[in-house]
């Protein structure tokens, strides 16, 4: 994150007297990362954030990845696909994983959970690609729609509610904090002029939700392959106040302006999040390359030390056919891909393309999970005779 926030009411100085309005001190909280040198925000609880009031039976949850698939480029259909679950975890199918970072789909049937959610070890980042609603948290309510991708650091309890149905959406859960990429910032943190988009497009959370009911209350918090359930006599959301850098944040695909060049521009240009071991990008509208002799078309290219994760959101990409929207198709290290056959000739001369894309790309292997074996395209390995 890249810049300083704050939201309700909080002390003129970090760690001294701050009551409510019965005399009672607001219970502090620091919430941050790597051990106090990463980015944090202080929060301010009506009650203690440490008052659990009972514990669950854990509930194993997680993926079964296939480490001894053949390698080949791979399809994933899953655009037939309309509900994946009843609620935003339980249709949560992760397809494709390693140490570094999972994504998964999620397409829940209900709009509303009756519980809170933290991932206590990843951060999340959640493109929305069909659906619209409200992403609420500790920090406030941050509205979406679709093309926006919000971002979730990890220890954020956090609640979807969603207001339109049919729900798509795209998970990459990252094992290590996303960053905007660092050759976007300068030494202050701030993004600079060439970067293809600015702090103005990023949209932290705008109304403060202070919950002040007494109840039981739900956190399912996912760590280490389980959903451990927590229990509270008072709402996670009872923050008054709160400042830092440290906070849940929405920016729309749509808001990213594409770097063009006179010939072809590899995938960096479009690189919008950066973790250990992976990166972001997003393929949006723009102009084609303006050399008289330019190939639109991508060219021919071994991912030599990455695989390749392409999930098409709308439009038409000039250089694959035969591929649905809320497709993916994994191109692994070790094999060369490219156009299919016909699309280089035939992109010649275009002027622009409307596709919409998200990519990853990982630097280390990524296995195909058992959930995943349903939406195989078995005839896309021999797509290019």
């Amino acid at each position: 994150m890249g810049f300083y926030y704050r939201l309700g009411e909080i002390p003129a100085k970090r760690h001294t007297q701050f009551r409510q309005p019965d005399g009672t001190l607001y219970a502090e909280q620091l919430v941050g990362t790597l051990g106090f040198h990463g980015v944090s925000s202080l929060l301010y609880h009506l009650h203690p954030p440490t008052r659990i009031a009972r514990l669950g039976e854990p509930v194993p949850y997680g993926a079964k990845p296939l480490k001894d698939w053949p390698l080949a480029p791979t399809h994933l259909k899953t655009l037939a696909q309309k509900t994946t679950g009843p609620d935003y975890l339980a249709a949560r199918q992760t397809l494709l994983l390693n140490n570094d970072v999972s994504i998964s789909i999620c397409n829940p049937s209900a709009q509303n959970t009756d519980y809170y959610y933290k991932n206590a070890q990843a951060d999340e980042v959640v493109f929305v690609h069909e659906g619209s609603g409200e992403l609420r948290s500790q920090m406030g309510s941050l509205a979406f729609g679709p093309g926006d991708y919000l971002v979730i650091p990890r220890t954020i309890i956090h609640q979807f509610r969603f207001r339109e149905a049919p729900v798509r959406l795209l998970i990459i859960e990252s094992f290590s904090p996303v960053e905007t990429p660092r050759r976007y910032r300068n030494q202050y943190g701030q993004l600079l002029e060439h970067a293809p988009y600015c702090e103005r497009d990023l949209r932290p959370p705008a109304t403060l939700i202070t919950e002040r009911e007494t109840g039981e209350y739900r956190v399912q918090i996912k760590k280490e392959g389980f959903l451990h359930q927590f229990f509270y006599n008072h709402s996670p959301f009872d923050v008054a106040g709160w400042d830092g850098y440290f906070y849940p944040y929405a920016f729309s695909i749509h808001d990213f302006e594409p770097i063009t060049g006179r010939i072809h521009q590899p995938p960096p240009v479009h690189q919008t999040f950066e973790g250990h071991n992976f990166v972001i990008c997003s393929f949006v509208p723009r102009l084609f390359d303006y050399h008289p002799l330019a190939i639109p078309a991508p060219y021919n290219h071994s991912n030599v030390d990455s695989d390749e994760v392409l999930y098409y959101v709308a439009g038409n990409f000039m250089s694959r056919k035969g591929v649905d929207l809320a497709s993916f198709t994994v191109h692994p290290g070790g094999i060369p891909h490219g156009p299919h056959p016909g699309t280089v000739e035939a992109s010649i001369g275009k002027k622009e393309t409307h596709e919409l894309a998200v990519m990853v790309d990982t630097f280390r292997p990524l296995y195909l999970t058992e959930d995943a074996l349903p939406y195989i395209d078995e005839n896309y390995p021999m797509s290019w005779q």
